[in-house]
């Protein structure tokens, strides 16, 4: 459930602040012009974007915490980190597309691209915090840091999030919702549910490890199979 609660505020924040801020980012442009006339103007579309950037920080720092709570407590293990395995399910996937073999990776909980998504969009997430703080309190860094890094950070932080919301745009999206195994909407994010079928094709290694067919192949699953309810 605290997955399914946090995914939701990153959905929040995530386009809000799209929505504020890359009309900040192309400012001249009519389309951007009409939406801050219709957020109130500058002035307002700026404390909006503010606002929804610190709850955007407090969700990560949330995030990293829990993330490093279940570690210590043994709760989970290193389960998002990317190891041999993935380096071989992607040469196998790309000779699979290819046609060069009629093998298919068998992937457990995550695959190399979820974990490829995730870690970028964590280490984003961190760079447009970082940023973001510094813009919005720039004279607080400029005391400490070189003045230098507060026009860097305006730079770090309009490229970033451009970049972010083409990866959510069509990577995520396409991968989430519009690939054939889940056209048009896949909802399991939001109900915890995905079906037997879908795990067979999709984490069949840890499928097999639900139903106790097979010993743990992967490191680190503990505590994960209670969010995911097969049926």
């Amino acid at each position: 459930m605290a997955q399914r609660v946090e995914h939701l505020v990153t959905i929040f924040t995530f386009t809000g602040l799209c929505l504020t801020g890359l009309p900040q980012k192309f400012y001249s442009k009519g389309w951007a012009q009409w939406m801050v006339d219709h957020l109130g103007g500058i002035d307002q579309t700026r404390w909006i974007h503010r606002a929804i950037g610190l709850l955007f920080v407090s969700a990560t720092v949330v995030h990293l915490a829990g993330a490093l709570n279940a570690l210590l407590s043994r709760r989970s293990g290193f389960t998002m980190v990317l190891n041999k395995k993935d380096f071989q399910d992607c040469v196998l996937q790309l000779r699979y597309y290819l046609g060069l073999t009629d093998e298919h990776p068998r992937y457990d909980r995550f695959d190399y691209k979820q974990k490829w998504e995730y870690w970028s969009l964590f280490l984003g997430n961190i760079i447009m915090g970082l940023s973001g703080l510094m813009l919005f309190f720039p004279t607080v860094f400029a005391r400490v840091l070189p003045g230098q890094i507060i026009p860097a950070a305006k730079v770090a932080h309009s490229n970033e999030g451009l970049m972010a919301f083409f990866v959510i745009a069509v990577w995520h999206i396409y991968n989430a919702h519009l690939q054939p195994d889940v056209f048009p909407f896949d909802g399991s994010i939001f109900t915890g549910r995905i079906s037997r079928e879908r795990m067979l094709h999709e984490h069949p290694l840890e499928l097999a490890r639900i139903e106790g067919r097979a010993p743990d192949t992967h490191d680190g699953h503990r505590g994960h199979d209670a969010e995911r309810r097969v049926v």
